[in-house]
């Protein structure tokens, strides 16, 4: 392991607490350029100061979020790797509530952030969070509504970059490591048709599965189907 010094072991130690690790399974990489973690692990690089103010604040995995959603943290190499170095390691990784940093951590992490000058008032979510109103009832029809219209209002461009040209929702067939999205999802569609049994004159109700693809999908036509 190389020689540590600057920001990254502070930072370091803080995950280890948030964590609850004895060590981090990351590399960690510093605003000020600073290293830690072992070598070869999958990075995680903490941008600003604005980052550890918001574990400070929410030291668990919402902090860790917004700070990844606002851009205060990334992921610059094999996202999939940090993200599950994170989710498998610790506290991250146990069933049930979070369970929240003890008052001597709450301590320890107060004292990095001083010392790194993070301190400082709670940041404000990233804006792609939602903003839930805290009086009236949690469940009505404009609440619902408005958390439906949050989450999945996000425009045609985003979910092509998940879901394919084809935009079907739920899992795909991959027949090998080497069959692309398109050609799973065209896959997973023949496959249900066949599973149904369809047959020509036959009605197909298509619910909640995409933009509409299936119904304009005949079985046995995976590929020489033309996605519209």
């Amino acid at each position: 392991m190389t020689k540590q010094t600057g920001v990254a072991p502070r930072l370091a130690e803080v995950l280890a607490i948030v964590l609850g690790a004895e060590e981090i399974p990351l590399r960690l990489k510093a605003w000020d350029g600073s290293e830690a973690g072992p070598d070869g692990a999958p990075v995680l690089e903490f941008r600003s100061r604005r980052a550890l103010r918001r574990m400070l604040w929410s030291p668990g995995q919402l902090g860790l979020s917004r700070a990844y959603v606002a851009g205060d943290v990334d992921a610059p190499g094999d996202v999939f790797a940090s993200f599950a170095a994170l989710s498998s390691n610790g506290k991250f990784a146990e069933p049930g509530p979070f369970r929240r940093p003890t008052v001597r951590e709450l301590a320890t992490i107060l004292k990095n952030a001083a010392l790194l000058g993070a301190l400082g008032p709670n940041p404000a979510p990233p804006p792609e969070e939602a903003k839930p109103v805290r009086a009236g009832r949690r469940h009505t029809r404009k609440r619902d509504a408005a958390a439906i219209s949050h989450h999945y209002d996000v425009g045609n461009d985003f979910y092509a970059l998940v879901l394919g040209p084809s935009m079907v929702y739920s899992c795909a067939v991959w027949e090998d490591e080497r069959t692309g999205l398109e050609a799973a999802q065209a896959a997973k569609i023949d496959l249900v048709c066949r599973k149904l049994g369809l047959q020509p004159g036959m009605r197909v109700l298509d619910v909640g599965c995409g933009w509409g693809v299936l119904p304009c999908m005949p079985p046995g036509t995976t590929e020489s189907t033309s996605w519209a």
